[in-house]
């Protein structure tokens, strides 16, 4: 491409919070000119993710990737934010990835770059046009970060800039255990103190009672921590974590929370028994697992159809506090959608009904991440109960399931503000 003028890339703003959009440009292009826009991404995992798309430029020689049609690449159309949504492995990489942030107080780098002509490959053997530096956090800047270990808990507590007091959040997330601070860090810097929840591991707690005591120990350090607001604490879950909020909700007679936010889950749970069984109730299940032809594992089926046995499931018509659902019509780990139906004939049949609200995406899978995140439809996943490696079919098509995250978590900012913040929540009715 020629020109005494180089072309110019900017990407506005440069540093942003990951739920933020940016605005990427170029300007000083031939007026009808083909060119690439390209991400790059070096995960801590040493791989690398990338997206692009094809654009012309317009007759000021200018392209907006907010505004003008990607004619092909990893995503089509106008799509602000299709350069970071649509990143997947670069080709030849390790199967069933994912890209998770470990360490939430260090940026998310993404090269973002301009080349000539319409291209889908090669990208690091040419030089670019032009090329910029963006850089994504999960904390914003004044967010405290505290490792927390203290009556046997494990996690990390994430408290918002500011004097506070403040609404507080107990995360949980899925089966894969350990400890992922990403979400709990980007909820503080929304303004809730956030503790991340690292789960106690197989056999560590043997009883439900100790089991339960955990998790109750977990909601006070977050109740009674200074900068919390004691009545205004909420629970939040995906997969896993979810079974456990509405478990607690309804069952725990010290946990209270104000609110509950469950992703992908299901109300599946043998009442007063330990986490363990769970796995036994799937093992029992197993023969109904199905595997694709990319050998890929689908857990779905294993709670079809849904038992009409009350021992077997949360008795969520004790829940008193308001309930976010989210979920997405393709989750091919477990039946979602089929479970919230069966939650609000739960909740109905004990007038609970105006507690509980529903959001389900089509083509949306199981892995619902904050907004921009790639989309994962099939990643590693370490069985605990057999210590197996497979890979897990989750479910989702791109396109939808990135629509879905970025509606499900204005959505859910919406919930919390509305039953953390405001003074007024509904209750259940004496």
């Amino acid at each position: 491409m020629s020109g005494t003028v180089p072309p110019i890339l900017s990407v506005l703003p440069t540093r942003a919070l990951v739920d933020e959009k940016f605005r990427v440009s170029v300007e000083n292009l031939p007026a009808g000119s083909p060119v690439t826009l390209h991400s790059l991404h070096h995960s801590e995992d040493k791989d690398y993710w990338e997206a692009y798309a094809h654009y012309i430029s317009d007759h000021r020689g200018a392209v907006s990737v907010a505004e003008d049609l990607s004619f092909g690449g990893t995503y089509t159309g106008i799509e602000a934010m299709g350069l970071l949504w649509s990143m997947r492995p670069v080709p030849g990489s390790r199967k069933g990835l994912r890209l998770r942030k470990r360490d939430v107080c260090s940026p998310m780098l993404v090269n973002i770059s301009v080349y000539s002509g319409h291209i889908a490959e090669g990208f690091r053997e040419q030089p670019p046009l032009a090329s910029v530096l963006t850089e994504r956090w999960y904390m914003a800047p004044g967010v405290r970060r505290v490792d927390i270990w203290e009556n046997g808990v494990r996690g990390t507590l994430f408290i918002p800039p500011g004097p506070g007091p403040f609404p507080g959040l107990m995360d949980m997330w899925g089966g894969g255990g350990g400890l992922l601070e990403y979400r709990s860090a980007l909820l503080a810097s929304r303004g809730y103190a956030s503790l991340a929840l690292q789960y106690f591991s197989p056999g560590e707690l043997q009883s439900a009672e100790l089991q339960f005591k955990y998790f109750e120990a977990a909601f006070n350090i977050v109740k009674d921590h200074p900068l919390v607001i004691r009545d205004k604490v909420g629970m939040f879950g995906l997969s896993l974590g979810s079974i456990v909020t509405m478990y607690l909700a309804a069952e725990s007679t010290v946990i209270k929370p104000r609110c509950c936010v469950c992703i992908s889950g299901n109300h599946f749970y043998p009442r007063g028994k330990p986490l363990i069984e769970l796995h036994k109730m799937m093992f029992d299940a197993s023969h109904k697992e199905r595997v694709d032809e990319n050998d890929h594992h689908i857990w779905r089926d294993l709670g079809l159809p849904i038992t009409s046995d009350p021992s077997k499931k949360v008795d969520v018509g004790k829940i008193n506090c308001p309930m976010l659902l989210v979920n997405g019509h393709d989750d091919q780990n477990t039946p979602a959608v089929e479970c919230a139906e069966d939650v609000a004939q739960m909740m109905h049949a004990a007038g609970k009904e105006h507690l509980l609200t529903r959001v389900h995406y089509p083509d949306t899978g199981h892995l619902i991440e904050p907004p921009y995140s790639p989309h994962f439809r099939a990643t590693n996943f370490l069985v605990n109960s057999t210590k197996a490696k497979v890979i897990l079919l989750w479910g989702g098509q791109t396109k939808p399931h990135s629509d879905a995250q970025e509606d499900s978590w204005r959505k859910i900012l919406a919930f919390l503000q509305q039953h953390l913040y405001s003074s007024s929540s509904p209750k259940a009715k004496m």
